[in-house]
């Protein structure tokens, strides 16, 4: 079953610290760019084949939400008369609590959004300033209740660890009040600093400092454990959930599933094949109106890409990977291939094996990285 991405490019403002395709909002060229986002939607539709199944339409970006909802709107409908899009389908819109109004996250439900992620990051007034966000702390408690006033159901939120001058207590402050929010699901993510991130620069000018490694890895391990004991469940490295609200979407990912990306620099896996659509939004725009191809990365994945995919994305997930499944899949004997790279990692216990099924350990989970490389 397919997952359908539709990247929106439009921010408010350039965090600091993001590194993704994006760029200020531009009324002009938002009604341009969602001419041409259509256009392409309705393309991936061959005209003698039926409808091809999918489940999921996932809102990403930038910051979708700066869309009107009739926008949104126009976007879904373009993919259920496209696609078989089925019913109950997660269709999930990012926002950013800024951007966030009863009335707007109503019209947003009644256009069809059924999830909504919020983009919080941290609930601490000064690491929300560091990192340049346009919201405060309490403007994302008010975002999440007025997505509750409009009805949504499944909700969830971002938050950052391993932040410029961040403590432990000023974690924990982040993640108890998370907690007290009472979202359906929470992602959990590491800084990370791309080169040339403005952020860098900010921390050299105003003296700032990350805590050391093993104090970030202590702010993993304790939210962890936290959540456990509120209710939720880790069901994979960065993101827990209660009972049966994982990502939908992103599960496409990690379980070797197929999804179209569509939009400026939104990536597509599809029968083996893997394309990437131009990054710049005007170039991107430019192209659909002329009737060029979007697409300017194709490659055709190898069985040992799909392989290797296969084992290290499905080992980000908590239960870990199915490896008779993998095996019977590609016809190769998983154990034969890779047992002896992942043996060392076995005997100090970042990795545990159970029957058929090879999971990491929440320790595991701190060197995964290094655990993966086997795979690539």
């Amino acid at each position: 079953m397919l997952g359908l991405y539709l990247h929106v490019p439009f921010c408010s403002s350039i965090c600091n610290y993001c590194n993704f395709n994006r760029g200020l909002f531009d009324a002009a060229v938002k009604t341009r760019y969602v001419d041409a986002l259509e256009a392409e939607i309705r393309q991936a539709r061959p005209a003698a084949a039926p409808p091809a199944p999918a489940d999921t339409i996932f809102f990403g970006g930038g910051t979708p939400s700066l869309l009107d909802p009739d926008e949104i709107r126009r976007l879904i409908q373009a993919c259920e008369e496209t696609f078989d899009l089925q019913p109950g389908a997660e269709v999930t819109l990012e926002t950013n609590p800024e951007t966030s109004t009863t009335e707007r996250m109503e019209r947003f439900r009644e256009a069809g959004v059924n999830r909504i992620s919020f983009g919080v990051q941290s609930f601490r007034e000064p690491e929300l300033r560091r990192l340049g966000r346009l919201h405060t702390a309490d403007r994302a408690v008010l975002a999440a209740g007025e997505a509750r006033a409009a009805g949504f159901d499944n909700v969830s939120l971002d938050l950052m660890m391993w932040l410029p001058q961040q403590s432990m207590s000023d974690w924990k402050e982040s993640v108890d009040r998370l907690i007290h929010v009472g979202p359906e699901h929470a992602s959990l993510y590491l800084l990370e600093l791309y080169p040339n991130a403005p952020l860098k620069e900010d921390m050299a000018r105003a003296g700032w400092s990350l805590a050391p490694d093993d104090d970030a890895a202590e702010m993993y391990l304790w939210s962890l454990d936290r959540l456990d004991g509120a209710g939720y469940r880790q069901y994979e490295i960065s993101n827990v959930a209660r009972a049966g609200r994982e990502s939908r979407h992103n599960l496409k990912y990690w379980t070797d599933g197929e999804w179209l990306g569509f939009g400026c620099g939104a990536h597509s896996t599809r029968a083996g094949v893997r394309w990437k659509n131009v990054s710049a939004t005007e170039d991107y725009i430019s192209r659909m109106s002329a009737g060029e191809t979007v697409a300017v990365e194709r490659r055709h994945l190898t069985a040992d890409d799909r392989l290797g995919e296969a084992m290290f994305t499905a080992l980000r997930l908590a239960d870990g990977v199915e490896i008779a499944e993998v095996s019977r899949r590609y016809g190769v004997d998983v154990w034969e291939k890779f047992g002896g790279s992942l043996e060392p990692f076995l005997a100090i216990g970042f990795l545990r094996r159970e029957g058929s099924r090879l999971r990491l350990t929440r320790d595991g989970m701190l060197m995964a990285n290094e655990i993966m490389s086997v795979f690539v």
